[in-house]
């Protein structure tokens, strides 16, 4: 006899006898209308799909957990933080992290070059923390005003439906800001091996709140134990030849077989006001923090051991959000987060539904939750307090409602002053960084990276071509002239255009104009001392990716995170 609690069911919990055949006047046919059983599948099929991420459709889920040391660097976490997860060495927190690719639709490429998506939901005691970032420390533009513009640009074209490099360069040509982002993204890596063995940054500065309220700017990296490992543009069509899902499979593999990958996290810290003394400013999302003079300070070890059970669930309905904050840690006045800070819940309402935090993937696993939100489409319950007065969903009220929290939080940021405006910000320099990163780059990187940009701005247009190459010969000599190289050009052949309207550049960048392709430059990475995100990478095959790379270390951050 057939086990009776495998028995097929329809949602109203009626067994299903034949689920072959729909009713039908005899065998041929018609069908009926009162096909309840076909009517209720079929239409439930229709609406498998929820709406498609616009951005950072493709990923994977998985969880894990997160342990404290207790420490921020060498000094008791409590001094910077009274965030509770930080606080303790041993501490553990469960999480469920998310990796994406950024411009592809569900079903691309996992080796396309493009920005990853590193997304970790901490589960704490005091509610979620949802940490946002990518795998790479810096972004193409510094206000979210301009978010919709540089998607749209690195979106398939609206009437061929192609990612056309064209379209690509004639936005970043006219955004000095993003070329800091595009020497890492044309890098090799631009191409993760896969989602173990590369890096994660939150990108945007926050802030950390201690008990007395004092706050400090941060910002989070995430460096793999197991290395960094990259592609090149030949190697990854190669892997995408075999297998989309690449990166998906390798990390569903290795945790199916027990091997954990494990991601130390870092902070940097600086002081909460806007350091007139530095050439750029700290809120910068363009920019990262030099670590010679913001040193990374450790925290704890993030360890990924269990996979999803349903994709649907966990990984389609997983709703991130960077506003999603416990008590401790804050934002800070960075222009990107404040505006992603509304995006983000405000897609995840309309692509899940105004109850998404409702959903087992996305509620506060450790935290108590009451409210007086309800109703609203697929509302699954009340969120209501143990003993809670179910006539009351308002505050305040003396008849058995819920009522404010009593723990204090106090807050002391530094004042802000001004006037409402509509500006950029002050210190851009757009350069400097972008030549630090072309300089601390490996060999083999450098290389690449030229090879990308020439080849890809071979096919765009003379206008966009002689702009881009006007920002790589500010940024360094070698960059310019080895990409005027391949497109058949000089330095003399864009040494005459005028800086774009609004452009506001430096002395040192003045001074380079004048000189544009003569300015001397050398290629010294110690010059630079430890750049952000410059580490040693591992240069992938196809053939090690698709056959699974091993978990151990291949350079980067791994000997000094197993020395902490």
């Amino acid at each position: 006899m057939a086990d009776q609690s495998k028995t097929l069911t329809n949602r109203q919990g009626h067994p299903i006898t034949n689920n072959q055949s729909q009713r039908t006047v005899g065998a041929r046919g018609p069908a009926t209308l009162e096909n309840y059983q076909f009517l209720e599948k079929i239409s439930h099929f229709d609406r498998e799909r929820i709406p498609e991420r616009v951005v950072h459709a493709r990923g994977f889920v998985c969880y894990g957990e997160f342990e404290a040391t207790g420490k921020i660097g060498d000094e008791p976490a409590s001094k910077y933080t009274r965030a509770k997860l930080f606080g303790q060495a041993g501490k553990k927190t469960p999480l469920a992290i998310r990796f994406s690719t950024v411009i592809g639709g569900r079903d691309s490429s996992e080796v396309a070059r493009d920005p990853r998506g590193f997304a970790v939901k901490f589960y704490t005691e005091d509610g979620n923390w949802d940490l946002v970032g990518n795998n790479l420390p810096v972004f193409f533009i510094r206000d979210a005003i301009k978010f919709p513009d540089v998607i749209h640009s690195l979106k398939p074209d609206p009437v061929t439906f192609r990612q056309e490099p064209n379209r690509i360069f004639d936005f970043m040509s006219q955004t000095p800001e993003s070329m800091h982002m595009l020497t890492h993204l044309f890098s090799p890596r631009g191409i993760p091996a896969n989602y173990r063995h590369m890096e994660g940054f939150g990108v945007n500065t926050y802030k950390m709140v201690n008990a007395n309220g004092d706050t400090v700017l941060v910002k989070y990296h995430f460096h793999p134990r197991c290395g960094v490992a990259s592609l090149t543009a030949e190697e990854a069509a190669k892997v995408q030849g075999q297998d989309l899902g690449s990166a998906s499979k390798d990390l569903y593999e290795a945790i199916d077989r027990g091997d954990h990958p494990q991601w130390d996290l870092y902070v940097q810290v600086m002081e909460d006001h806007d350091h007139p003394e530095l050439e750029w400013d700290p809120l910068d999302d363009t920019k990262v923090w030099p670590e010679s003079d913001f040193p990374l300070r450790h925290v704890g070890v993030m360890t990924l051991n269990r996979n999803v059970e349903d994709f649907f669930n966990e990984n389609e309905q997983i709703a991130m959000g960077t506003g999603v904050l416990v008590d401790g840690l804050d934002f800070s006045d960075d222009k990107m987060l404040v505006g992603r800070t509304f995006s983000y819940s405000d897609t995840q309402r309309y692509r899940v539904g105004p109850n998404y935090q409702q959903l087992p993937i996305n509620q506060a696993k450790n935290a108590a939750v009451a409210t007086n939100l309800s109703g609203g489409q697929m509302s699954y319950q009340r969120d209501l307090a143990p003993g809670q007065n179910p006539h009351v969903n308002f505050e305040p009220s003396i008849h058995n409602g819920l009522t404010e929290a009593q723990r204090e939080e106090p807050n002391n940021p530094p004042e802000i002053h001004g006037r409402l405006t509509r500006s950029v910000i002050e210190r851009r320099n757009d350069y400097v960084q972008p030549r630090a990163r072309y300089c601390t780059m490996m060999d083999w990187e450098r290389d690449d990276l030229v090879l990308n940009m020439g080849t890809l701005l071979g096919q765009c247009e003379r206008d966009v071509q002689e702009r881009m190459l006007w920002h790589f010969f500010l940024i360094h000599d070698d960059y310019g002239s080895r990409v005027a190289g391949m497109l058949g050009m000089t330095a003399a052949d864009v040494a005459g255009l005028a800086s774009l309207p609004k452009q506001v550049l430096t002395d040192e960048d003045q001074k380079r104009l004048k000189a544009l392709g003569r300015n001397g430059d050398t290629i010294d990475p110690k010059a630079w001392g430890q750049w952000t995100g410059s580490v040693k990478v591992h240069r992938a095959t196809a053939d090690e990716v698709v056959k699974g790379m091993p978990s151990g270390a291949q350079g980067g951050m791994a000997s000094q995170a197993a020395a902490d």
